[in-house]
């Protein structure tokens, strides 16, 4: 029996996607969707660029889903697939000037413009709970 490399890496990253759309995190798969939602979006907006990696599954995503348990969130909340949705995420990281690309990533946009970013350099040396902290200080500047 054999499959695709496709079908492989869509079933390997599925429960990776599911960690954060079970929380009510969109995944904007295409350049369009990211186009309609990231641009002009009034309010504020979490998009978190993830990643199949380590520091993805025991830090960014637990983060993530951490820090949207305080009392002040983003009115939006997004994800890109990095490595998965390839045009999605080079579409969404043209909104994250002047950071490089990484992956895992978490940017923080209030009415379009890029206000907070953690890199992935950020997410590698800390835990799920300082990043949390750092988005939840980050809430509570920009999401009042």
């Amino acid at each position: 029996m054999s499959m695709s490399f496709d079908q492989y890496m869509r079933d390997m990253v599925q429960p990776m996607r599911d960690e954060l759309t079970s929380i009510g995190i969109q995944e904007l798969r295409t350049p369009e969707e990211v186009e309609a939602n990231l641009p002009g979006d009034k309010g504020t907006a979490l998009v978190v660029i993830n990643s199949v990696c380590g520091c993805a599954a025991g830090q960014a995503r637990p983060g993530v889903a951490k820090a949207l348990q305080n009392d002040v969130t983003p009115d939006h909340l997004f994800t890109v697939f990095a490595g998965q949705d390839k045009e999605a995420t080079a579409k969404a990281r043209e909104y994250f000037a002047p950071y490089p690309p990484s992956s895992p990533s978490i940017a923080l946009m209030k009415d379009g413009e890029l206000v907070h970013f953690i890199e992935r350099h950020q997410v590698e040396n800390r835990s799920a709970e300082e990043i949390a902290e750092d988005l939840t200080g980050a809430f509570e500047r920009f999401c009042r």
